[in-house]
């Protein structure tokens, strides 16, 4: 600092202004001597107001004051920005993946049913009778989702921002989870692969109860590694509540208990005290009761019985070997590829910490190829512990001895082999954002192409009290969401076990066509895809009742000859009894 402090006088008090160059440089003292002059006189608002006034009429006053901000607060705040600016823009990409074109394609079967159930919760009378509150899950993601419609039915946008929120705040705690294990970079390396994965991108996109209940247990996870560092119990009690939380999003999320328990089994070293446990199981069973004694007080005790019991014995969606030949594609082979190498590569290193991920991830893995009902987005909650493991694959590329002959080598290796392997994840997941139509559809993957369209055309051209007889309950969801009629299907079996509890089934479709119990009946290429007897029997009951196709949504796909063609989605046929 240079030059002389000038003196001047205010009143009876007397300020010492210390000059830069010339000029104040505690323009600030100046401002808030004014202020106080004000406030003696008169109320805050009109000190705000004079502040306002002298900086107008002298725009230096303002420029000294940001420039001696800067001077005091810049050696601390610059750092830290330094420190905060790679986070702050893998989260912009993380965001960016998750809200580009959020609506493009309309719901599907699972969207529409847990929106509908949102709006239920949030008072839509209309759609009340086709979507239960207490449906098959617990009710925490359906209440996020009601809260976001401000008091109304969440209307698409809002619905779909609500996961996509949630994936974003998922690659936050990815970042903290990595850093706690094994330092800021390899957190950071890790956050960036799981922004751009087009598993964890295309999940977190739809309106699922997966994204939070993988953001809870991920959370669990920081607690249990905080808890593994300090041995305090307020980690471990909040690791039992948020694994609680994680349970009340999605009941599958037991499933990661096993995965805890198999860590602390075969980790001596991580001893926790039994007084410790006993308090953290409590503190799970406290939270996760809130939603039988809802059920309870609600008078719907059975309805979760009724679920479970149906999950327990319904039939194989997919087989045994559906998560090993889906998943690694949607993690990324390069994901897969170099966390395996960095657990080979780095053994002798290999401690509690990748004992734990790999225990959270192998039960999960294990529990679900053998139960008979595969979802695509049930591994999610993996997701985060995969990309951990490749950043820090990634990060210790830097000491591999075959890379020591050069100085500048590890580095170079480092930023390729990262930017090689956030680019084919990022292609992906811009491909997935942006899909291509297809007549087929995998459920987990996206929304239903042509669904919201065809529900559009419902709501308004067909009357009010009529119903419609569908192929299959994916798209009967959709067309209740959207169209607001009842919507059966002829997929479902009139044997209660073998049936979702929620569906009604129809026993005889030709008795109930010629009562004219259904005025359409419509076919779906997706339902025709995977359950062709059902498509064909649609078909046999248009014919036979004389319908004709009053709706049909097209799209332009990729036939088996490799060649473009244009074909039917959804046809909506208007059919009479004869």
């Amino acid at each position: 600092m240079t030059g002389t402090a000038s003196r001047p006088t205010r009143g009876d008090a007397t300020y010492v202004v210390p000059r830069v160059n010339g000029h104040d440089a505690t323009h600030a003292m100046v401002l808030l001597s004014d202020a106080s002059e004000v406030v003696a006189q008169t109320d805050r608002d009109e000190a705000i107001q004079a502040i306002r006034a002298r900086l107008a009429a002298d725009p230096a006053v303002g420029v000294g004051w940001l420039r001696t901000a800067w001077l005091r607060l810049g050696p601390e705040v610059l750092p830290l920005l330094v420190r905060l600016a790679p986070i702050a823009g893998i989260t912009a990409v993380a965001a960016f993946l998750r809200f580009w074109q959020l609506t493009a394609v309309g719901f599907n079967s699972d969207e529409a049913v847990y929106a509908g159930t949102a709006a239920s919760i949030a008072g839509d009378q209309s759609l009340r009778a086709m979507f239960p509150v207490f449906r098959a899950h617990p009710l925490l993601f359906q209440l996020l989702l009601a809260i976001a419609g401000h008091g109304h039915p969440p209307s698409e946008w809002a619905a779909r921002a609500v996961p996509a929120a949630i994936g974003v705040a998922t690659v936050v705690v990815a970042y903290l989870l990595g850093g706690r294990l094994y330092g800021r970079t390899a957190g950071r390396f890790g956050a960036a692969i799981l922004a751009v994965m087009p598993y964890h991108v295309v999940v977190s996109r739809q309106v699922l109860l997966d994204g939070l209940m993988t953001l809870c247990a991920t959370a669990a996870l920081y607690c249990v590694v905080r808890y593994a560092h300090s041995k305090r119990l307020l980690w471990l009690l909040s690791a039992g509540g948020v694994m609680g939380l994680s349970v009340l999003a999605k009941e599958t999320s037991v499933v990661l208990f096993g995965g805890l328990y198999a860590f602390f089994a075969l980790t001596p070293a991580i001893r926790v005290r039994l007084r410790h446990l006993a308090l953290a199981v409590v503190t799970v069973v406290l939270v996760v009761t809130v939603h039988p004694v809802v059920l309870s007080m609600a008078g719907r005790a059975s309805t979760g019985q009724n679920y479970l019991l149906w999950q327990m014995f319904r039939r194989s969606n997919h087989g045994p070997d559906f998560y090993f030949t889906v998943v690694p594609a949607a993690v990324g082979l390069s994901v897969v590829t170099a966390a395996l190498a960095g657990l080979v590569w780095l053994r002798r290193e290999n401690g509690w910490r990748e004992r734990l991920l790999l225990c959270w991830m192998a039960v999960p893995v294990a529990f679900f190829s053998f139960w008979p009902v595969k979802g695509y987005q049930y591994l999610l909650p993996i997701a985060p512990s995969m990309a951990i493991l490749a950043g820090r694959t990634l990060t210790r590329l830097r000491g591999a001895p075959v890379l020591a002959r050069r100085r500048w080598l590890p580095r170079a290796a480092v930023v390729v082999a990262t930017l090689a392997t956030l680019l084919s994840l990022a292609l992906p997941s811009w491909a997935q954002v942006n899909p291509a139509p297809t007549g087929t559809f995998l459920a987990g993957t996206g929304g239903l192409p042509g669904g919201r369209e065809a529900g559009d055309w419902v709501r308004a051209h067909v009357p009010a009290g009529a119903q419609l007889l569908a192929s299959g309950p994916s798209i009967a969801n959709v067309l209740e969401f959207y169209g607001g009629r009842r919507v059966f299907a002829l997929s479902v079996s009139t044997n209660p076990n073998s049936r979702n509890p929620a569906y009604v089934p129809v026993p005889n479709p030709d008795h109930a066509l010629r009562a004219g119990q259904f005025q359409y009946v419509v076919w779906d290429s997706y339902t025709a895809a995977r359950a062709k007897f059902f498509a064909d029997e649609t078909r046999r009951l248009v014919d036979k009742y004389h319908g004709v196709a009053v709706f049909t949504i097209t799209r332009t796909v990729r036939a088996g000859s490799g060649h473009d063609v244009v074909a039917p989605v959804i046809v909506i046929y208007q059919v009479r009894a004869t």
